[in-house]
């Protein structure tokens, strides 16, 4: 009851706010800046991250900084329609997102240069992913001291078999598909033929991109662009005489360049947005609404996926995350939920707790799952109990296949001095000693428990898509698809950005809306280590673990599907 008047004052207040301010943004009307400054800078996120109420300290942040693609979606649009604007300059500092923000970065400045605006952009230091942004503008400028690292991709892949085996640790372990190699990191004393064929499909595709990005922002051939490829890094003249850039300036210089005016013995300022916002006579204001907007709920599920609720790694813990989604189901709000996964698989259990959670869901609103990194194995277990599977274009989808094994310290306990005897009365009872190998009994259990797994798999896979286990199994064992890949594949239902998928949820909730609200539930924790996954590793578990995904990234005792 108290609502309407409630927004009712808040409006009024907002009103008055507005009209006093009147005659000095009048005044300032007068010079309306024709050029608007944007820092772009880390990881740049969707929408804006929820900022604590109480925050105590912090490294202060760069007024000209974009917080999310969504604020700076907003602000080009209010720009495009200024006729007074010239364009923008993009000062762009140790940027790091990955291809699909990258993508949806790059059509929002090709949607404002469609208006007839132009875009600077200006750096000290690009690398390979920033640069893409960077040469997306009309005019390149360097700073004459910096440098462009454009060198394309590479990926790493890690085998510790050898290494292990030196320190007296032994990985036992028994796979379920010849593409699932994540066990080959801890086994293998060299990389396999299969892991390399993984990485390559991928690096092939980022290149392609890279490529194409290149050849169509500087006006080059394919051949003329992978030749500049190869010929980097850069230092700041060789960029200029290359083509990469089209000037060498000074920050201080910048709004000089711009052909904006210095008042003496000062630099010439290049505003930011919300300086511009001060000199219109009625900038965009966020009234209140009456009817509120639709509300969106986004579960994340990202991190390894593990039992429980607590653990010290970058984990989904399935408790956690099963009641994130209890909550989005719960909230009336809510229109319809995003399944946010970014996760390279875990724990078998937890993995089906979460896609019983997310088929609960589902009966309630809409649910529809979306991947612009990594989706594999149990991370793609829990998404496909959405409506839909959307991708990023180049995102790591699919790895349907099983490992299980464990760890064995015993020779290393024996080279330090501990020893161990184990008794047993049962011939699996020892099943989870870390102290030994496996037996033939207890091997044999180990593959019909690796089979299960997989079958089972296949299984919810098949009902969730609509297909045979025959034809999955052919598209699993272990197969790692990108998101274009995996779309063929049928393990994908369509191929967009987040904005879009989140319009699309909305259409399906029949609350079509281009303005709308986003809660999230749920999210990662800390980061994993090495360490910890190891600890956590030492009875016999079944894996299904993405290491490829993994890889691409970097240019216990529970069953797992990582």
């Amino acid at each position: 009851m108290l609502r309407l008047p409630l927004l009712l004052l808040a409006n009024l207040l907002l009103g008055l706010r507005l009209l006093l301010g009147l005659p000095f943004r009048l005044m300032a009307a007068r010079k309306r800046p024709t050029w608007v400054r944007f820092r772009l800078a880390g990881s740049l996120p969707y929408r804006p991250r929820p900022v604590p109420r109480f925050r105590l300290g912090g490294t202060p942040v760069e007024p000209a900084t974009v917080t999310s693609l969504e604020t700076l979606g907003r602000a080009l649009k209010v720009l495009a329609a200024d006729p007074k604007v010239e364009g923008i300059l993009l000062e762009v500092e140790g940027l790091g997102i990955p291809d699909s923000r990258r993508e949806a970065l790059r059509g929002l400045l090709s949607d404002f240069q469609s208006a007839g605006k132009r875009v600077v952009s200006w750096a000290v230091m690009v690398d390979t992913d920033a640069y893409p942004v960077l040469g997306a503008a009309d005019e390149v400028l360097l700073a004459p001291m910096g440098r462009v690292e454009l060198v394309g991709y590479a990926a790493q892949a890690t085998v510790l078999g050898e290494a292990f085996g030196r320190v007296g640790i032994h990985a036992h372990f028994a796979r379920r598909g010849d593409y699932k190699t994540a066990p080959e990191l801890f086994t293998d004393g060299k990389v396999s033929d299969i892991q390399r064929q993984t990485l390559e499909s991928f690096l092939d595709e980022r290149y392609a991109v890279l490529v194409e990005a290149l050849s169509s922002d500087r006006g080059k051939t394919p051949e003329e662009a992978r030749a500049l490829i190869d010929a980097g890094p850069y230092s700041a003249k060789r960029a200029l005489d290359a083509g990469l850039v089209d000037g060498l300036v000074h920050e201080a210089d910048l709004g000089a360049h711009l052909g904006l005016e210095a008042k003496k013995d000062e630099e010439p300022p290049v505003p930011t947005f919300d300086a511009y916002l001060a000199t219109l006579a009625f900038p965009p204001v966020k009234w209140r609404r009456l009817r509120r907007k639709p509300r969106l709920a986004v579960v994340d599920v990202a991190g390894i996926i593990i039992p429980g609720s607590g653990g010290a790694g970058r984990f989904a813990a399935a408790d956690t995350v099963v009641k994130a989604l209890r909550r989005a189901g719960r909230d009336k709000r809510a229109k319809a939920v995003v399944l946010a996964v970014a996760s390279p698989g875990g724990s078998a259990l937890a993995s089906e707790q979460i896609l019983e959670a997310v088929k609960r869901v589902a009966k309630q609103k809409p649910v529809i799952a979306y991947v612009d990194q990594v989706c594999a194995s149990g991370g793609y277990m829990a998404a496909i109990g959405a409506k839909e599977i959307w991708s990023a274009p180049h995102a790591v989808v699919g790895s349907i296949g099983v490992f299980v094994g464990k760890f064995e310290y015993g020779e290393l306990l024996e080279k330090l001095g501990i020893h161990r005897t184990t008794l047993a009365r049962g011939e699996n009872a020892a099943f989870f000693s870390s102290s030994r190998g496996f037996t033939p009994h207890e091997r044999a259990a180990l593959e019909r428990e690796v089979e299960e797994s997989y079958q089972s798999f296949l299984e919810l896979v098949a009902q969730a898509r609509g297909r045979t286990k025959e034809e999955i199994h052919q598209r699993a064992e272990g197969r790692v698809y990108s998101g274009l890949r995996a779309k063929e594949a049928g393990l994908v239902d369509r191929i967009g950005g987040f904005e879009e998928v989140c319009r699309h949820a909305l259409e399906e909730a029949r609350v079509p809306s281009d303005d709308f609200d986003i809660v999230r539930y749920g999210g990662p924790q800390a980061k994993l280590s090495l360490l910890k996954l190891l600890m956590g590793a030492a009875h016999p578990t079944t894996y299904a673990f993405c290491t490829a995904a993994w890889s691409l990234q970097g240019s216990g005792s529970s069953r797992r599907i990582e």
